[in-house]
């Protein structure tokens, strides 16, 4: 009797399975077998049924179904891990991840085009948080400062608070979610630099000892400095490197662009620029013969290759080096905080004046002044606001999925990506960077010179004023340009970015970018 309740209850547990299975539309089914024990006169007798039964699934992908197209700049950076991490969420989720790139000079006017004339081609834009302001003004991106603070995985308080306050953040509201962190710093080779330069002066001393010896063992002379000055690129946020430890030395909220009384442009006639010019031009002449049409992907292979003494750039050239497929500079590069100046801008003369505890009080022990510079701001997605509810959740989710730490942490190690450390547990786990191929010493160089200059309380901002692509990338671009081919003398340099930046400020409102740009130094990091 045991026997046949015990066989009874499993033959009815089965049957509940069946027909709670049942219970759920599905596609598909198939026929099983079962044994059903029936009560014929009294007796159980046992017989073999056949049973419709849904064929077992498991629940659809989250965004099956769903494209999300996204738009960056033509990389191998950057695009190469939006690339590489499509196919993973894909596997995931369900939804297609379509990168399409487009050169950097393009990008700003590629989305600004896109999104005012209601096109809508892309979904998700990866780009240069700078450009917010224009972007949002137009209503063209998506408020995501619920979803950042809502997404686990994001792990939102994890990113450094100036990138997270900062560079994602437009009037309180978060826009994008950071991909990458973005200073300037100056590289070296530590193999046979033991003093790294500590002023520009200094740096054109040391790139004029280097110049033309070789450095690599090939028997070819090769470079003091090998420094990115091409037109219409990125070339421009490396003369603001320099500029900036002359023009800002009363701590972030003096800013290094313009007078925050009236707005007119620190570049301008005064002394400090034409110094900064004059550095400029002389470092034109301590690197490769073609440095004037060099990117930083040409300087950063030549930095790897061994030809550089010296290198300003963002932290790509940190992770490059380790490289062992590239480069020949493992171990033997140095990094340090941007170099200064024992002279500062005194804004009612015009004049350049000796740093002393007014003059510079942040200055470090030799009494330099230094204004590290955040330029760019980090590589950051944003979300159009004119997508489908079901493609802004799946773009949302994608960015979430490559910002969060289990794929950053990695990328942030690796040079190709192009992506720099920006989250504080990418700082605090040095074993990472190990793992990566950085000695202990260097890993702790590299991420103590980013440190050093998150920590200065004379940060300088990038701009971030309506149009700064213009100020930046038409006027503030074409004036170097034509200075370094010799075009126009310094003077006349400064004169024409002045009165471009005035043209601009007045066409858009002195006032309104006034109160927009002592809007943007006034973030408490």
């Amino acid at each position: 009797m045991k026997q046949y309740v015990a066989r009874t209850l499993a033959v009815l547990t089965a049957l509940t399975v069946v027909l709670a299975a049942c219970a759920t539309p599905t596609p598909q089914t198939v026929v099983q077998t079962q044994v059903v024990t029936q009560i014929v006169a009294g007796t159980p007798v046992e017989t073999i049924v056949e049973v419709t039964a849904p064929a077992p699934t498991e629940a659809p992908p989250m965004y099956a179904g769903v494209t999300v197209n996204v738009l960056t700049f033509t990389g191998p950076q950057i695009a190469e891990p939006l690339q590489r991490h499509g196919p993973e969420f894909t596997a995931l989720t369900g939804a297609t991840i379509n990168v399409i790139t487009v050169p950097f000079g393009d990008l700003y006017q590629k989305a600004l085009t896109d999104f005012s004339t209601g096109t809508n081609s892309y979904d998700l834009v990866v780009f240069d948080p700078q450009w917010m302001g224009d972007y949002v003004a137009g209503g063209y991106l998506e408020d995501l400062t619920d979803r950042v603070k809502a997404s686990e995985e994001l792990a939102w308080d994890d990113i450094g608070p100036f990138f997270r306050d900062f560079s994602a953040t437009y009037q309180g509201k978060a826009y994008t979610v950071p991909l990458d962190g973005d200073f300037q710093m100056v590289y070296y080779r530590s193999d046979f630099i033991k003093t790294p330069p500590n002023t520009w002066d200094d740096l054109i001393t040391t790139a004029g000892e280097y110049q033309g010896k070789d450095l690599n063992g090939d028997g070819q002379g090769d470079y003091g400095v090998c420094l990115a000055m091409k037109r219409s690129a990125q070339s421009y946020w490396m003369f603001t490197s320099i500029a900036s430890a002359y023009l800002q030395s009363q701590g972030t909220g003096q800013g290094a662009f313009f007078d925050t009384g009236n707005m007119q442009p620190l570049y301008g006639d005064n002394e400090a620029m034409a110094k900064a010019l004059d550095v400029y031009k002389q470092l034109s002449t301590l690197g490769p013969p073609d440095q004037l049409n060099l990117d930083v992907g040409d300087t950063r292979g030549l930095f790897t290759s061994g030809r550089c003494a010296l290198s300003i750039d963002w932290g790509d050239i940190g992770t490059l080096a380790i490289d062992p497929a590239t480069s020949v500079v493992q171990d033997k590069v140095g990094a340090v905080i941007l170099p200064g100046s024992a002279k500062v801008l005194d804004r009612a003369t015009g004049t350049l004046v000796a740093c002393d505890a007014t003059t510079c009080p942040y200055a470090d022990a030799q009494g330099v002044n230094h204004a590290p510079f955040a330029a760019f701001g980090g590589w950051s997605g944003a979300i159009n606001a004119a997508s489908k509810p079901e493609v802004k959740d799946a773009a949302f989710a994608y960015l979430a999925y490559v910002s969060a730490p289990a794929q950053s942490n990695a990328d942030v190690t690796i040079g190709q990506t192009g992506f720099n450390p920006y989250r504080a547990s990418q700082f605090l786990n040095r074993e990472q960077w190990v793992k990566a191929g950085m000695s202990p010493a260097a890993a702790s160089n590299y991420l103590g010179a980013i440190e050093a200059s998150l920590a200065s309380p004379n940060m300088a901002l990038d701009l971030r004023i309506p149009q700064n692509a213009y100020y930046q990338g038409t006027v503030l671009d074409t004036a170097l340009a034509q200075f370094l081919a010799g075009e126009i003398d310094a003077k006349a340099t400064a004169k024409q970015i002045a009165d471009g930046w005035n043209t601009k400020t007045d066409e858009l409102g002195r006032d309104a970018q006034l109160a927009a740009y002592q809007a943007t130094l006034g973030i408490t990091k």
